[in-house]
């Protein structure tokens, strides 16, 4: 069935108020990469690291312990570590607290997890009910399974079936298993910089388009023979793919981001996604959607509900279990989900799954409640205007303070790039130049960390100092306190 003519209908609304003008902002980008570097000045940065040594006593006296007993000191990619992790002990709404009693803004939000702001007491009530009668795990079936998949069905019309997983990462592997057998192809063909977890077969060309298998320590060469990467938001990148593929095992799958790699840190323009699923259409491939980040927190019908495309594999995270742990689950078309039942239904071959915390009642229960409170309040347009606003006013100060930054945003996904670390690209046609590009990346990283500590010694928490996700508790005055922070560290840059 050619899926690219459909037409869906939008049943909520958006967090995306205008997309963005994509040219005018890979423009801004290209410009960021050719000037020299603007980093703190020595002095400012010397006394924001002076906050950690003053304020943060007692987490660096943590972590110091945790570095005997957890390789890297934390257990968490997220947990921002220059000049060392913070440890925190309390989250509630738009506000995250340390140990020390220091409290920040937070813009992490579980690094996108939670819309309606982190805790939510109307969810938290209901997850602590089922708790005292029947607690997070029976490994049988539990009604809320059925209420969460009911739930996800209604919001998203692309999904007609769920199976819940424990991640992200295990829904990706399951996406491309279901694909091989739904195609009886090999091949899976990504877009170049993209991360969709961390699976020997996907870990390829993550962060940096081009790098292939640079990355991938611990994974041997020849599990990535099937997997490919394009060009970002170059749709004749992908049709090369796709043609080439066809002398080697034709393509299973295509599996993209739909607001561009990295969370849209790599922007796609606004029909790239409708003619992606024209060339699956064409090459007889199924098209996945990585929405993760996106399903919920772009609008409750999703990020192919805000392009009018429907995928035949939407791989879910973050949001399904509200916040909650074993945040994961494949979700799609019946004729395709077919290859994942794990009851009583026989018939053709299964992809192999499965996850003794899978579906639990506790992480099942939190997602609907959370998805059903999302709906009520509105919650992902609520955090798509605050995502505007903080654009909107970070634009003002770059340009109050001359500053060669870019900031843009996909609702409530903000990006904040300074030194443009993850903008960066490896040419496919030159790879003498791999060494020199990932020195320069090396060179780049350090700043951004040193902006991100900055941020955090002003008491605002970002995802690595480049992203930021608003939520529905980010009031128009949390937003501008947050500004009149962004512009003390503004005003410390260095001039060129």
């Amino acid at each position: 069935m050619n899926r690219s003519t459909q037409t869906v209908p939008v049943k909520h609304g958006f967090a995306i108020s205008d997309y963005h003008d994509t040219k005018a902002i890979y423009k801004q980008l290209d410009e960021l990469l050719k000037l020299p570097i603007r980093a703190l000045s020595r002095k400012s940065m010397d006394q924001y690291l002076q906050y950690y040594e003053k304020k943060c006593q007692l987490s660096k006296s943590m972590i110091d312990q945790a570095m005997e007993y957890i390789p890297g000191g934390a257990q968490h990619n997220l947990a921002f570590n220059y000049p060392f992790p913070l440890v925190f002990t309390k989250a509630e709404g738009a506000y995250l607290y340390d140990l020390d009693g220091n409290k920040y803004i937070d813009f992490l939000q579980g690094g996108g997890c939670t819309v309606l702001g982190s805790n939510p007491e109307v969810v938290r009530e209901q997850v602590i009910d089922l708790l005292e009668s029947c607690g997070p795990i029976t490994g049988l079936f539990h009604e809320f399974e059925l209420k969460l998949s009911k739930k996800v069905s209604e919001l998203m019309t692309g999904v007609d079936m769920l199976r819940m997983l424990g991640s992200g990462t295990e829904a990706c592997m399951a996406a491309i298993r279901v694909a091989r057998l739904a195609t009886g192809k090999k091949n899976i063909v990504k877009m170049g910089g993209a991360y969709h977890g961390w699976s020997d077969q996907l870990a390829y060309g993550i962060r940096i388009p081009g790098t292939k298998h640079l990355e991938s320590h611990g994974i041997l060469k020849h599990c990535f023979k099937h997997t490919q990467e394009f060009l970002p938001n170059n749709i004749q990148s992908l049709e090369r793919t796709l043609w080439r593929n066809k002398l080697r095992g034709g393509t299973a799958a295509v599996i993209i981001e739909p607001v561009g790699p990295e969370s849209g840190t790599r922007p796609l323009d606004f029909d790239f996604n409708r003619q992606a699923r024209e060339l699956c259409d064409k090459y007889g491939a199924l098209l996945i959607f990585d929405e993760v980040v996106t399903a919920f927190r772009i609008g409750l019908g999703g990020a192919q509900g805000y392009f009018n495309v429907i995928p035949d594999l939407t791989v879910l995270g973050k949001v399904i279990a509200g916040g909650y742990p074993s945040a994961g689950g494949l979700a799609g078309k019946k004729e395709y989900m077919k290859y994942l039942s794990a009851g009583i239904a026989g018939g053709s071959k299964k992809a192999l799954v499965g996850g003794t915390l899978a579906a639990n009642p506790l992480s099942a229960a939190a997602g609907y409640f959370t998805l059903c409170e999302m709906e009520k309040v509105q919650a992902s347009e609520k955090a798509g205007r605050a995502g505007d606003l903080l654009t909107k006013g970070l634009q003002r100060l770059i340009q109050k303070h001359k500053l060669p930054f870019v900031a843009f945003n996909q609702g409530s996904i903000c990006h904040l790039e300074t030194v443009g670390t993850m903008l960066l690209s490896i040419s496919w046609n030159k790879p003498w130049k791999i060494p020199g590009i990932i020195k320069e990346a090396k060179a780049r990283k350090h700043v951004m960390e040193e902006m991100g500590a900055a941020y955090m010694a002003e008491g605002l928490v970002t995802l690595a100092g480049s992203r930021l996700y608003t939520s529905a508790a980010d009031t128009d005055e949390i937003i501008e306190e947050a500004l009149t922070r962004f512009d003390r560290i503004f005003r410390n840059i260095e001039s060129e």
